[in-house]
């Protein structure tokens, strides 16, 4: 059983970790954001458990290339083998400017605990602001008793969101899951 669980955990993770390249078009949120930008930004927004967002960020965007948006948020998530998340941030992107998004969604899988992070959220192909409003399936997987920094990459029609998580809590597990990112809070993780 384990291992069946397991091989649909490493099938999602080749589809949601492929390499991606950032693309431009008319009208598009095409201006991109420096390794040097999101450590800045992200060392001010985590504080002193920033100490491995440095490492976290140049693999991400080794693998990914550089983001045209980023988020900035708080969110809460709790799970007994079934399990949601809900949260709140600031989309900024170059030259569109800042939105307010929200996003919650449900999990299952082999997965107890519960824990509130802050949250960095990369953003890849993002055509238009309003792009950002839809769901994003991926596999996440967490291990830490008092806090951590962790990362997962999630996708859906060529936009990838790679979020980097700062948290507290107790958590350990693996589970498949969506967000879904709204213009208003729900407490609907559907």
């Amino acid at each position: 059983m384990f291992k069946r669980f397991a091989a649909i955990i490493l099938v999602f993770s080749s589809i949601f970790l492929t390499p991606i390249s950032v693309f431009a078009q008319a009208g598009a949120v095409s201006e991109t954001y420096s390794s040097d930008d999101l450590v800045n930004t992200g060392n001010k927004f985590f504080g002193e458990v920033a100490q491995g967002l440095a490492a976290l960020v140049e693999r991400t965007v080794s693998q990914y290339g550089l983001p045209n948006a980023y988020i900035l948020g708080q969110e809460a998530s709790g799970a007994l083998f079934a399990g949601a998340r809900y949260g709140e941030g600031t989309m900024y992107t170059r030259n569109e400017g800042q939105r307010s998004v929200f996003w919650q969604g449900p999990s299952i899988g082999f997965d107890v605990g519960g824990d509130g992070s802050r949250v960095m959220m990369l953003v890849y192909n993002l055509p238009t602001v309003d792009s950002i409003y839809g769901r994003y399936p991926g596999v996440d997987g967490s291990a830490y008793v008092i806090g951590g920094l962790g990362m997962t990459a999630l996708g859906y029609n060529n936009i990838y969101i790679v979020p980097i998580r700062s948290g507290i809590g107790a958590r350990l597990g693996v589970n498949v899951g969506y967000l879904k990112f709204t213009k208003a809070p729900t407490w609907n993780p559907f």
